[in-house]
C-alpha cells in the first residue's frame, strides 16, 4: 500500500526536524511488525510518502493512526507547539501487481526529484529509507561503499550498523522480490510528473 500523509507544518525536512520525523517511524516501524510494517519511507518538505504492508485493513489503519500520532507528537514537543499537526486524513492506494510496486517504490525514493527547483544529480534521497534499499541498479547494501547521497545528512550510529534494515525489511513477496522482475531502480530515476 502507498500511503502519503500531508502536514500542515514545513518543513520537514529540516536538518532540525528531520531526526525527530525518523525516529518516530523507526518506532512505529518496530511497534507490531507482524500486523504493520513500513517498508519504505521518504520525507517530502510538507507531506510524506510510505510503502507499508499491513495484515488486514484493521492493522493498516491502526498502523497509519499509529505513525501518525507518533510524528505529530515527536515534532510538536521538537517545536514546543500544540495544535493539529496532519492538513488532513492519510491517503492509501493498494499495490496489486509487481509493476505497480516498482512504481511506488520510484516514486517514493526519487519523491525528492519531483520536488526539486533544479536538476538533481544521480544519488538516492538521505531522507528516505533508500540507504536500506536492496534494488538500486548502481550500489549494493554489503559494498562496503557508503551510498551515493544526493545531498549530505548526517548518519546515527543506528543507520551505520545496518539494524534499520530488519525493521523495514518487507515480507511479502510482492514487495520483496515480485517487483524485482519489472527491473531494478537507478539512482538518477525520477517519478513521471
Amino acid at each position: 500500500m502507498h500511503v502519503t500523509l500531508r502536514a500542515r507544518l514545513a518543513p520537514l525536512r529540516s536538518q532540525f526536524v528531520y531526526p525527530s520525523v525518523r525516529l518516530a517511524l523507526v518506532r512505529a516501524a518496530r511497534r507490531a511488525p507482524a500486523q504493520f510494517r513500513i517498508v519504505h519511507y521518504s520525507v517530502q518538505r510538507d507531506h510524506l510518502h510510505l510503502v507499508v504492508e499491513a495484515a488486514d485493513k484493521r492493522s493498516l489503519s491502526s498502523g497509519v493512526r499509529s505513525v501518525m500520532i507518533r510524528i505529530a507528537r515527536y515534532v510538536n514537543d521538537l517545536l514546543a507547539r500544540r495544535g493539529r499537526f496532519w492538513a488532513d486524513r492519510w491517503h492509501g492506494r493498494a499495490l496489486a501487481s509487481p509493476r505497480e510496486v516498482r512504481a511506488a517504490l520510484i516514486y517514493v525514493l526519487a519523491n525528492f526529484r519531483k520536488h526539486a527547483r533544479r536538476a538533481l544529480p544521480a544519488g538516492m534521497d538521505p531522507y528516505s529509507s533508500g540507504p536500506w534499499f536492496d534494488g538500486w541498479r548502481e550500489w549494493r547494501q554489503d559494498s562496503g561503499v557508503p551510498p551515493p547521497l544526493a545531498e549530505p545528512a548526517p548518519w546515527e550510529e543506528v543507520e551505520r550498523t545496518g539494524a534499520c534494515r530488519s525493521w523495514f525489511a518487507p515480507r511479502t513477496w510482492l514487495a520483496r522480490v515480485g517487483w524485482k522482475r519489472c527491473g531494478l531502480v537507478g539512482m538518477g530515476d525520477a517519478p513521471m510528473r
